[in-house]
């Protein structure tokens, strides 16, 4: 976890797919479609402006742990999320296909 990581529990309704989350402190994306938001500069500053949806575009186990690339659609940032359990599984499967696809086709 970043030394600059502050805890924020927060309640949202996903800007993707209109889903209510209730956070924990760590719910960084929408658990049924996964997109995020780009809203942060550190994890749970809220200090970033940009403030675009942030696509889930990649999928890589790390020790044990899922990760996701999330693309902000409006300036492009890239970063990386742990999966959360509580994440749909058919989404990350959904998420798995589409990167195989294009990585075959």
């Amino acid at each position: 976890m970043s030394p600059n990581f502050q805890k924020k529990i927060e309640n949202f309704t996903c800007e993707n797919c209109g889903t209510k989350v209730e956070g924990n402190g760590y719910t960084n994306h929408c658990p049924k479609c996964l997109f995020s938001k780009h809203v942060d500069v550190n994890p749970g500053d809220r200090a970033e402006v940009c403030g675009g949806l942030m696509e889930p575009v990649g999928l890589k186990l790390e020790k044990g742990h899922y990760i996701i690339t999330h693309r902000c659609q409006k300036c492009g940032l890239e970063r990386n999320n742990q999966a959360a359990d509580n994440d749909d599984i058919n989404a990350l499967i959904k998420l798995s296909e589409t990167i195989a696809k294009k990585t075959l086709f």
